[in-house]
């Protein structure tokens, strides 16, 4: 099981949101590479990177930002979500460098093109489900479909992608435990590997996703900002 540390970034910096609420954005670097960096030092394996502010517009926003972590990180995957919605788009970003690029939106709203795209670049794009109470969320999380994250998901079985992100919106950034009952029960509906993100406070929150046997990794972000889980202990947990 894989960590992810995440790097979600707003006007260059790398902020925290809470339940994906912009006005709620705490800023804990002002250099984005450089945390990277850090992370990388340390021993992640991946990165987790989002472009907020891209999620919002529908397009790149801070790709300064991804390219100075990329610059900073090299050798180390990372994947990128946030303003995807075409396929010139996820070629410019895996031609750029990134590993794995991340569809959220388009998976709801243009599913023919998420299909093209694992298609064109197989292991090379994910999709992100965001979820409120179960139904995924879109642009930004400031919109809510009728879509059921089960039910999205199974659409894309046999399409190529290389792993649903699975976040539970009211977790996030809530310092609250990740869903860990939901998760595992997407991931046992599909044969595509699942990460967890959300809510992950603690050692038992990675704990208790891996005893699930069924999640592929755990994405980690304001609990290692604000030292309530320390990375080192992290990995230890995932790797034992």
């Amino acid at each position: 099981m894989d960590l992810y540390p995440a790097i979600d970034l707003k006007g260059g910096q790398a902020v925290r949101l809470v339940r994906g609420e912009m006005d709620s954005a705490t800023v804990f670097n002002s250099d984005p590479a450089a945390q990277a960096a850090e992370f990388v030092a340390h021993g992640c394996r991946w990165l987790h990177l989002v472009d907020l502010d891209g999620a919002f517009e529908g397009r790149p926003v801070n790709g300064a930002a991804v390219e100075a972590i990329l610059a900073a990180t090299k050798g180390t995957p990372a994947q990128l979500g946030g303003g995807i919605r075409d396929m010139a788009t996820v070629e410019d970003w895996l031609g750029r460098g990134v590993s794995r690029v991340i569809l959220g939106t388009a998976a709801v709203e243009d599913p023919a093109f998420v299909r093209e795209a694992a298609r064109a670049f197989p292991g090379q794009v994910a999709i992100g489900l965001d979820a409120r109470h179960g139904r995924v969320a879109t642009r930004g999380w400031a919109e809510d479909s009728d879509m059921m994250a089960e039910d999205l998901a199974k659409h894309f079985e046999d399409q190529g992608l290389a792993a649903i992100i699975y976040t539970d919106i009211l977790r996030d950034g809530a310092m609250q435990g990740p869903n860990v009952a939901a998760t595992d029960a997407l991931a046992r509906q599909v044969t595509i590997p699942v990460i967890a993100s959300g809510g992950v406070s603690s050692v038992q929150d990675l704990q208790a996703l891996r005893a699930t046997g069924s999640i592929a990794g755990a994405i980690v972000g304001r609990a290692l900002y604000d030292g309530s889980l320390s990375l080192g202990v992290a990995l230890a947990a995932l790797s034992e």
